[in-house]
């Protein structure tokens, strides 16, 4: 965690520490927390010693950093959630191998794919999560019904 260094008075630093506590419900500290805090910094700094212009700048760079690794795990979330899409969709008319919800194992044709929090294939009456798939095989002629228990 990157400290924020400089002559803060101690009216400031419990105003900033009971805010963060507040912002982050004692869990983490955040980009909010971080701003709460530099504002603070400079908002109590004396003036006769005021806060290092490189150590600002600094401080100020470790920021944005934090808020470009936040918008990459963003992108990289939606990435993964579109690759799990198009591996589902590709699967309609795959004959695959889950494990049902009783446990067992059944095989039958994917007719369908849906997307709600996680990709879903419908084979036969039964919904099977993308996860639950243990082999995917070139789709039996004539057949969509599934066979639990194999």
């Amino acid at each position: 965690m990157t400290t924020i260094s400089g002559a803060v008075g101690t009216g400031a630093t419990t105003t900033a520490t009971s805010a963060a506590a507040t912002s982050s419900g004692n869990s983490k500290l955040d980009k909010d927390t971080f701003l709460k805090l530099l504002v603070a910094q400079m908002r109590y700094q004396d003036p006769s010693n005021p806060t290092d212009t490189s150590a600002f700048m600094s401080q100020t760079a470790q920021f944005t950093e934090v808020e470009r690794m936040e918008e990459l795990v963003k992108q990289q979330g939606e990435l993964l959630a579109a690759q799990l899409q198009l591996s589902a969709s590709s699967l309609v008319g795959k004959t695959v191998g889950y494990t049902g919800p009783d446990g067992t194992d059944a095989v039958g044709v994917v007719t369908s794919a849906s997307f709600g929090s996680t990709p879903t294939l419908r084979v036969g009456n039964t919904d099977v999560p993308l996860s639950s798939v243990k082999e995917v095989t070139s789709a039996a002629p004539g057949g969509t019904e599934s066979t639990e228990g194999k």
